[in-house]
């Protein structure tokens, strides 16, 4: 089953247990898969977009959430 709901960086945050600012500097600095979609200028990822990048992070160590 695929998981097609967008999340913008809060949502990616609160997953990764980080600030909103983080997950915008990982998108600055490269660190972040390209948006899957864009509206109004603000970025979006589908959820599996972003569990797929969570589990090949360096560090990850396979963590499940």
């Amino acid at each position: 089953m695929t998981d097609r709901r967008l999340w913008s960086y809060k949502e990616i945050a609160a997953h990764i247990r980080v600030q909103p600012d983080t997950v915008r500097s990982y998108r600055k600095h490269g660190l972040l898969p390209d948006p899957d979609h864009v509206e109004g200028g603000k970025p979006y990822w589908y959820a599996d977009t972003v569990r797929a990048w969570v589990a090949a992070r360096p560090g990850n160590r396979g963590r499940r959430d």
